[in-house]
């Protein structure tokens, strides 16, 4: 397999591809890329990391220049008889393609972080190979499905299908996988910033929820459609979505224990667990509602300040005290007495010379009160045709306002974070430096309060509200931007939950324990965006689905469809015999909305699983 990038989720892929699935891989980055030490999984950490430093210091030079066929003329030529090493190319050419061996490869992964240069290079890569299982990393998702489909009708085209799409021959069948990084890692960013939604994974229509609950001494009832993901260790009990990760899955008594065996539930009785709370066939993508405790604004508020609402409801009030008053005082109908008020108001009526005492002073009040009128109606006027000429610009964070979510950041990580939040109809206000972010025009297209300015300045987080928000959510591509700007919010607010995204694995790990250890009262998360993401590249390069992931501290639980076709593992067992304790377990048949743990899988299904990477491996 042929890995090309220039950023960390390259490295993160080819280890995850190599520790985890035991697969043949070249690394493919530019030449500025041979100092950055690669992140590894599991216990393959140190064996990983000693061999991608000895083939970066044998494949120096070896693709920074080719031959005119294509052939390397650096010393290192000939290295890598077994197709595995580093590349180094400034440029991904048909020549650098060639050298890295995609004409026989069986899968490439093009994850630079620019749209153009993956697609100018799966074209060049689908011409060499037709036959090739590419995995694209692109943001623009329409262009991405129309890129997609351009590439799988190429394939077909070239290995001689016929018009259903099929292909002849031997070797693996061409397809074409379009992803995203922000796309696989903003549900769960989004989801851990709020509470009760921390586990949603959506497959087809069907939509998995798993919460955090403690284990009851019965453990859960599989007829009940419940079943226990995982085990959280004993050292955070709030889910400790940012511990430590390291080791193999399912590790000792104090580690997280992932897909756990029935008799390991029960003797867990009292620990913390993932438990998978519904499994329900949806007709849609219907939002979740909003979370609990989570405040709105009232529509008004968005028009009108809070000082005039209060000035025209005291006029108001003034009016119909008047009203009374005159009715009272003349005897006539009440309706007669507010029609009467109302024209003193106006300075319409005629004097009330010949009147009694009473009806006199109260036209006199009435006139005070009608000029105390006229300002409130002018500020009224003058504050609609503003908030209606700024429709187009950033609003502000209107007054009163609690229990939001501020998000640092609308690059391409915020602005799909962004979205998620408000399809979960949680309140955001948006922290942005650069007034020409990518995600300022979402913002404003969801309404949605930004205040422009360095987060790392005194007042901007003051002006976001944070000593009254409910999360703080750090994604801008600075990791020393989110951890200075958790630091300071939580001077403000010692209990504010927050959850930032850190760019290094083991960074976010260091991170997370001593913010654990300096605030225990607080909900702390870190969040690495190539940890949540390579799983899902990683299982599209092997020919897997992958429909999501579910930290479980600093682990992952992958969610893939699977058809039952040719799986000794599947086929042939019932819902409930198809398990594998730390490895695999099956959640639900596609395609019926509810389905009996003795459901017997056979050829035809397609079933939703969870999967720890290892046992994703071995489902192949």
């Amino acid at each position: 397999m042929v890995v090309c990038g220039d950023d960390g989720l390259a490295h993160r892929l080819a280890a995850e591809l190599r520790g985890v699935h035991g697969e043949r891989v070249t690394l493919v980055v530019p030449p500025n890329e041979r100092t950055v030490r690669p992140p590894v999984v599991g216990r393959a950490r140190a064996a990983s990391a000693a061999l991608f430093d000895r083939v970066v210091s044998a494949a120096v030079g070896s693709v920074g220049r080719t031959g005119a066929a294509g052939q390397p003329a650096g010393p290192a030529a000939g290295h890598r008889p077994d197709g595995e090493g580093v590349l180094e190319a400034f440029e991904l050419t048909e020549a650098v393609l060639a050298e890295a061996g995609v004409a026989r490869a069986t899968a490439l992964a093009l994850v630079y972080d620019d749209d153009e240069t993956n697609i100018r290079a799966a074209l060049t890569a689908r011409r060499l190979n037709p036959r090739l299982r590419l995995v694209l990393r692109l943001y623009n998702r329409r262009l991405g499905q129309h890129v997609g489909e351009l590439l799988d009708q190429a394939a077909a085209l070239a290995a001689g299908a016929d018009a259903d799409g099929g292909t002849g021959g031997d070797g693996p069948e061409a397809s074409t996988t379009v992803l995203s990084d922000a796309d696989t890692a903003a549900p769960v960013l989004a989801a851990t910033a709020v509470a009760g939604t921390s586990k949603v994974v959506q497959a087809e229509g069907l939509l998995l929820r798993a919460v955090e609950r403690p284990l009851s001494a019965d453990g859960p009832d599989a007829d009940s459609g419940l079943c226990t993901l995982a085990l959280l260790s004993g050292g955070d009990r709030a889910g400790a979505d940012g511990a430590d990760g390291g080791g193999p899955d399912g590790g000792g008594e104090q580690q997280p224990r992932l897909l756990p065996g029935d008799e390991e539930v029960r003797q867990a009785a009292g620990r913390q667990a993932v438990v998978l709370e519904q499994v329900l066939a949806t007709g849609g993508t219907e939002p979740a509602a909003p979370a609990r405790g989570v405040t709105g604004v009232p529509p008004l508020a968005s028009l009108f300040s809070r000082r005039l609402r209060w000035s025209v409801a005291g006029l108001v009030g003034c009016v119909v005290a008047l009203a009374v008053a005159l009715w009272l005082v003349t005897g006539i109908h009440p309706l007669r007495a507010f029609y009467v008020t109302l024209l003193d108001l106006l300075a319409i009526d005629e004097p009330a010379l010949r009147a009694s005492l009473g009806r006199q002073l109260l036209q006199l009040l009435s006139a005070f009160v009608g000029l105390l009128l006229l300002p409130v109606l002018l500020a009224t006027a003058l504050e609609a045709f503003g908030t209606f000429r700024t429709a187009s610009a950033l609003r502000k964070p209107p007054r009163g306002l609690t229990g939001h979510v501020v998000l640092l950041g609308l690059g391409k990580i915020g602005t799909r974070v962004l979205t998620r939040l408000r399809e979960l109809d949680v309140p955001v206000v948006c922290v942005e430096a650069d007034p020409e972010a990518r995600g300022l025009a979402t913002a404003r297209r969801l309404r949605v309060p930004v205040v422009l300015g360095d987060v790392t300045q005194e007042g901007v987080l003051e002006a976001a509200k944070i000593h009254r928000a409910r999360t703080l959510l750090a994604v801008t591509s600075a990791d020393t931007t989110n951890l200075e700007a958790v630091l300071y919010a939580r001077t403000v607010r010692p209990d504010l939950r927050v959850v930032l995204r850190l760019y290094d694995d083991d960074f976010a790990t260091a991170v997370y324990r001593t913010l654990r250890a300096a605030h225990p009262q607080a909900l702390t998360r870190s969040r690495s965006v190539t940890h949540l993401a390579a799983p899902a590249f990683a299982g599209a390069m092997i020919g897997r689905q992958v429909l999501g992931a579910v930290a479980v501290e600093r682990r992952v639980l992958l969610f893939a469809a699977v058809d039952v076709d040719g799986h000794p593992q599947l086929e042939g067992r019932s819902v409930r015999e198809a398990f594998r304790a730390g490895s695999w377990r099956v959640l639900a048949l596609l395609g019926r909305s509810g389905t009996p743990a003795g459901h017997v899988l056979e050829k035809g299904d397609r079933v939703v699983v969870a999967a720890t990477r290892r046992g994703l491996a071995e489902l192949r």
